[in-house]
């Protein structure tokens, strides 16, 4: 689960809580559109066999519970958040700054004193189904129990039986330092009224089995949504805008709607499913930041057929247009124009620095033939106007590795001032993208401080 991008719903429970009383929210919450209403009726007529689309999928050879707890607890991306940065994996501890304070993740190994190690199987359904803890403890919804409450029992029992086959990890973590009235837990209950449908998931009969088990990956297991749709006035997700991207922990999740300018319309399948599987796909980039751990820790672990399943089902997504998206720069030409520049100004600096750090790998056209994980040419991130993503890309790189074990991508936060970073990347998206950037050294500067 990788809540560092979900920081922002952590004061849904206090807003919720506020405006429960007013009959306009009351009147909202009865007509309000389910995380599954944007699909279209009709479809592929089938009767999908019921659990078809839950637990692990026909291909996967290891059916014992524990095997099925890994692989399942891969697809739910449990390990990102509940891991810090060298510490043993699931004893938690990972810290998430917010404007109300810091929250830390728990330990979720089977450690008794420190861990979950006297949890139940009925306390683990009521976590992950209706974000309450052993005790009654209300969970914060960075947890992401509002996607988790469509995980079968079945399914939610092998995790648990996973986790708990593992060595157990002493870890406590940190107390949170959330502020007043954010430190009460209690209010969770009115977010959870609202936002959280408290339901397992059910196959929709006119639609087909692949289509199903996309749908509860998407929508359950991958929790997807959680990123890249935007949050309402209360902080739960705006399904009237699913998935046509979202701003999370200060970067740019991305439209992945049909759209075929701003979301995945114009890609084909090949692409699509390579990018999920491997972070990379020819002509469309390579997954950084918060995406780049999702498929390192998730998605690379599915099988081709959850892949296959994944896509389809994103697929059958309708389209919806995002404004601050445009569409990605054609790249069918390989030589990319050379930028007429004056000397002393930001556009020389970005030039200079690009020839200085960038490109031994991206060389002066965006794609190397060698490195092909380097390509610029027909990334999001290098085409988004905002320059957001690829200002975090250049500042602090990412953790995934080339075969030799050289970082795909290395940082140079620490290399360069804000100024020189702000001037590269508004060079690289005007030479490689649809638009320059115009992003200022402060901009800079207060990514460095949210770090």
């Amino acid at each position: 689960m990788n809540a560092s991008k979900r920081l922002v719903i952590i004061g849904a429970g206090f807003a919720c809580a506020l405006a429960i009383v007013g009959v306009s929210v009351l009147g909202w919450y009865a007509t309000r559109p389910g995380p599954m209403d944007f699909v279209a009726r009709g479809g592929v007529a089938s009767t999908p066999n019921m659990n078809s689309a839950t637990g692990t999928p026909a291909d996967f050879k290891d059916q014992d519970i524990i095997s099925r707890g890994r692989y399942l607890t891969a697809a739910a991306d449990c390990q990102a958040c509940h891991t810090v940065q060298g510490g043993k994996p699931f004893a938690g501890g990972r810290p998430f700054a917010t404007p109300f304070g810091t929250l830390y993740s728990p330990n979720i190994t089977s450690d008794a004193s420190t861990g979950i190690g006297h949890w139940s199987d009925s306390d683990f359904l009521t976590a992950l189904h209706r974000g309450v803890g052993r005790g009654g403890k209300r969970l914060y919804p960075a947890f992401p129990y509002a996607s988790y409450t469509y995980l079968s029992d079945a399914d939610s029992l092998a995790i648990k039986a996973y986790l708990f086959s593992l060595t157990p990890a002493v870890g406590t973590a940190p107390e949170n330092t959330l502020r007043f009235p954010f430190n009460q837990r209690w209010l969770m209950s009115f977010w959870s009224l609202l936002f959280n449908p408290s339901r397992r998931f059910e196959p929709v009969t006119t639609q087909s089995v692949e289509w199903n088990r996309g749908a509860y990956l998407v929508e359950g297991l991958g929790h997807c949504g959680e990123c890249h749709t935007s949050r309402n006035k209360f902080q739960g997700l705006d399904n009237k805008l699913k998935f046509s991207g979202s701003l999370v922990d200060g970067w740019n999740a991305y439209n992945i709607t049909a759209d075929p300018q701003s979301g995945l319309g114009a890609w084909s399948d090949v692409q699509l499913e390579q990018y999920l599987a491997t972070g990379h796909a020819q002509g469309r980039g390579t997954a950084g930041g918060p995406m780049a751990e999702v498929v390192e820790l998730s998605l690379s672990h599915l099988t081709p057929s959850d892949i296959h399943a994944t896509a389809t089902y994103l697929r059958s997504v309708p389209p919806i247009k995002s404004a601050n998206s445009p569409p990605v720069r054609d790249t069918t030409a390989a030589a990319q124009p050379v930028l007429k520049v004056s000397v002393g100004d930001q556009r020389d600096l970005g030039q200079k620095i690009f020839g200085q750090a960038c490109v031994g790998c991206h060389t002066w056209s965006g794609h190397n033939t060698l490195l092909i994980r380097s390509q610029l040419t027909g990334s999001r991130a290098v085409n988004d106007p905002s320059g957001l993503n690829a200002a975090q890309m250049v500042m602090y790189g990412t953790a995934s590795q080339n075969s030799d074990g050289t970082l795909v991508m290395p940082g140079f936060a620490s290399t360069y001032s804000n100024e020189e970073i702000a001037a590269v990347v508004n060079y690289a998206t005007e030479r490689f993208g649809v638009a320059r950037s115009t992003l200022a050294p402060s901009q800079i500067q207060s990514m460095r401080l949210s770090r």
